[in-house]
């Protein structure tokens, strides 16, 4: 697709944010600070380029695993309801019918039956609070309704400020029922009304002492394999393999805390080079972005305010047909690339000066 054509990804954000209420829209869109990272995060990945391979068979193109799911999907993220009336039920829903795994975030506005009950592969996304018994209920709900991995986010010891008055105004608009259906009371969270506090007040109060034994914890409390989200560097990543994490998930939190942190586009090839596996997000839009997230050694790539957007304006059916439309089109591009699966992307995407095969790429 061309970026922003009609049918695009970026034409399908455009039109969500139109149809919805502004506050949400706002808020949905909005970075951190001054919005650098936001700003850099699909041009990033725009500017990569690839050296196509020839002679290679492409007959058929392997994406699904072994569970028949494809090698992308949902990342976390809340306010799905005021998207949607069904909101993270429709997403479950297209997410199952598609074969994407699902990460559902602990500010789910849907209880984790629910979302269970569609059939979709999904995991639990999760902050840590400063008691860590206090979320142990959350975590046996989330292993009792089939959760398949828990996703620590690590990058937000605090919520970094947003200064968009207009986004800033949608916890006071929205439905609380909207948000939150499995968090427990947190008497220590912020109170309404803070500055930036980014509707904390709804939040468990999240711990500034996280430490590579957190994830040990997690894994220890709910029995499942425990990834990483927020690993912008190749050190981090190596802690967390080292403290028994399953997977590392390379992203700047869509733009939203530390304002400057580098793309993810950026991030991806160093941090893979720790050597276990990775995830990836954070302004990918297109097929071709999602073959070079894979040919800089990501193993499943997650997309969120695309998916937001399918959802705003067509449901369950409109997040279902933005992974199947995605589905085709990297086919296309993979028996375009000389790659039968995504590993053998590995490679094809070129370093600054245009070499093929440079350390950096070429694992």
């Amino acid at each position: 697709m061309t970026r922003g054509a009609p049918g695009s990804v970026e034409d399908l954000i455009a039109r969500a944010a139109a149809r919805l209420p502004p506050s949400v829209a706002a808020y949905l869109a909005a970075g951190s600070g001054a919005q650098v990272t936001l700003a850099e995060a699909t041009p990033a990945w725009e500017a990569l380029r690839f050296a196509p391979r020839v002679l290679r068979p492409v007959t058929q193109v392997h994406l699904r695993d072994s569970d028949g799911l494809l090698p992308f999907g949902i990342a976390p993220v809340t306010l799905q309801r005021a998207v949607h009336p069904d909101g993270e039920l429709a997403t479950a829903r297209g997410a199952a019918e598609a074969g994407v795994p699902l990460v559902v975030s602990s500010n789910t506005g849907t209880p984790f039956a629910a979302i269970a009950e569609t059939g979709v592969a999904w995991s639990l996304q999760t902050y840590l609070p400063p008691d860590r018994t206090a979320i142990e209920p959350l975590l046996a709900r989330a292993v009792a309704a089939g959760a398949r991995a828990v996703v620590l986010t690590a990058d937000t010891p605090v919520v970094a400020r947003k200064y968009d008055p207009v986004a800033a105004g949608v916890w006071d608009e929205i439905d609380p029922g909207w948000v939150g259906a499995e968090l427990d009371p947190d008497p220590t969270a912020a109170p309404a009304g803070v500055p930036g506090a980014e509707g904390t007040d709804r939040f468990r109060a999240k711990a500034t002492d996280l430490g590579p034994h957190d994830i040990g914890w997690l894994a220890g409390a709910t029995g499942l394999p425990v990834v990483v989200k927020g690993v912008l560097r190749a050190d981090d990543a190596q802690r967390c393999f080292d403290a028994g994490a399953a997977a590392v998930w390379v992203s700047n939190h869509g733009g939203r805390q530390f304002d400057g942190a580098i793309p993810t586009a950026r991030a991806l090839p160093e941090v893979a080079a720790a050597g276990g596996p990775v995830h990836v997000d954070g302004g990918l839009r297109s097929a071709r972005h999602l073959c070079a997230a894979w040919a800089l050694g990501a193993e499943r790539v997650f997309l969120a305010r695309p998916v937001l957007a399918a959802l705003a304006l067509g449901g369950a059916a409109g997040v279902r047909d933005l992974f199947l439309g995605l589905e085709a089109e990297v086919e296309e591009a993979c028996r375009l690339l000389g790659a039968a699966r995504t590993a053998d992307l590995v490679g094809t995407v070129v370093d600054e000066h245009h070499r093929c095969g440079s350390p950096r790429f070429d694992r």
